[in-house]
């Protein structure tokens, strides 16, 4: 089977741009699956990084086709800044593609976004405000714009006339923010439409044929398994399913069309965002890790809670998304440390468990049960086999091996393409 998943295991922000474009570079078609430009995945290529949030991250290898599936929320204003800096910088965008089914991302649910955290206050969710989450309540609430809706202008103008009303009446009389100027937004879509014309495609006839064909297909998505809607750490989620399953719904394939799904494993713990985390270190050594690691939001810049490696969160993506490999990724951020803590299990009002809670009440209560393992001094980012790693290191990963019963595919020793072992083939 030709259709490759790239999922994150933990709470987002794993890697999982490295492990894209380093697949991409083999692969005929990559496919974003779901999410909006709340992502950022970052990409090293001789030592030059790329920030991507809606492009998807194969967009380097310009002999494959990049489609936004219709899972994905569009912005397109932020879109076409994506790809106009893109170009700046000497790469061609023009294999990309949009699916005529992906909602439109439009200014309101920006300002809404903005609007419903500030009035939030404690209880925000922690979003990035870029709008993501209004969008798919619209989508769910059958009120939202569809990207087909740009192909047929005088459709696109009247279900906006429509919508906006409602917006501007719930931004001015629950928020008090400013309303929208209906004409100048259909001047500002108008000025964008033209361009974005060519791109849009029937994403289910164009990715169905190509597994059909048995070209390599490679699935990608933002966020991770604990920031998705059902599992993660509700309500400090993100608003669609970031899982292989959400493969199946973003981007209208069959399961059965799915033959590897490769989760992305940081070597230790973050997150963004409200929401509990069991392994978090609010100390010395949070900071280093935090630093060592350059843990900043690649969309926001917001410095990222950091914490130990937690298996069981790790764990449950293996069930949830059937993992048939793991990528372990920023290893050498470890380097240096005389002890590494790893998270086996939590302890929650006394009793032993290795399962993530649904309840956040309960889920704050757990302290991890760690077990130790031996650091390494040795510098490891110019090892390119396994066997090049300290003892202590390999120790580390066969560990994650053996907990999650999922074999490591691949351990990143630096931020570049190339800066990995490889464990077994990926392709």
């Amino acid at each position: 089977m030709s259709g490759y998943v790239v999922v994150g295991a933990q709470w987002g922000d794993e890697g999982k741009g490295k492990v894209v474009d380093l697949l991409g570079t083999h692969v005929n078609m990559v496919v974003r699956f779901q999410g909006g430009n709340n992502a950022g995945h970052t990409v090293v290529v001789n030592g030059k990084k790329t920030v991507l949030h809606l492009l998807p991250s194969g967009i380097l290898n310009h002999d494959a086709l990049c489609v936004i599936a219709a899972g994905v929320v569009v912005n397109p204003f932020v879109l076409f800044e994506e790809i106009d800096k893109l170009e700046a910088e000497g790469s061609h965008c023009d294999n990309v593609r949009i699916s005529d089914r992906a909602q439109l991302l439009m200014p309101y649910h920006v300002r809404l976004d903005e609007l419903k955290e500030a009035k939030a206050g404690d209880q925000k969710i922690g979003t990035t405000k870029n709008g993501i989450g209004p969008c798919y309540a619209d989508k769910y609430s059958r009120v939202g714009l569809r990207v087909c809706d740009l192909a047929d202008w005088d459709v696109f103008c009247d279900k906006l006339k429509t919508v906006l009303e409602l917006k501007n009446e719930e931004i001015t009389k629950i928020y008090g923010g400013e309303p929208f100027d209906y004409d100048t937004m259909v001047s500002d879509f108008k000025k964008i439409r033209e361009r974005m014309l060519p791109m849009i495609c029937d994403a289910v006839d164009i990715v169905n044929k190509a597994l059909d064909e048995n070209q390599i297909v490679l699935f990608e998505g933002a966020q991770a398994n604990m920031l998705d809607i059902n599992y993660g750490t509700y309500p400090y989620v993100t608003s669609s399913s970031p899982t292989a399953a959400g493969v199946c719904e973003g981007a209208a394939v069959s399961p059965k069309k799915l033959g590897r799904i490769i989760g992305v494993v940081k070597a230790y713990s973050t997150r963004v965002g409200e929401g509990p985390f069991v392994t978090e270190q609010l100390n010395a050594t949070g900071s280093t890790l935090r630093e060592t690691g350059a843990e900043y939001g690649a969309t926001t810049g917001r410095p990222r809670r950091v914490g130990w490696l937690d298996l069981p969160v790790v764990k449950q993506a293996v069930r949830i998304n059937g993992l048939t490999d793991i990528a372990i990724t920023k290893l050498d951020v470890l380097t240096g440390f005389d002890t590494i803590p790893v998270c086996i299990g939590y302890d929650i009002d006394g009793k032993q468990q290795d399962t993530v809670p649904a309840s956040l009440k309960q889920y704050a209560k757990a302290k991890p049960i760690y077990k130790e393992f031996k650091g390494w001094k040795q510098d490891i980012t110019k090892c390119t086999k396994f066997s090049d790693l300290p003892q202590e290191a390999q120790d580390y990963v066969k560990f994650i091996e053996e907990y999650t019963g999922t074999e490591i595919c691949l351990v990143s020793v630096n931020p570049e393409r190339e800066g990995n072992c490889i464990l077994h083939p990926l392709i």
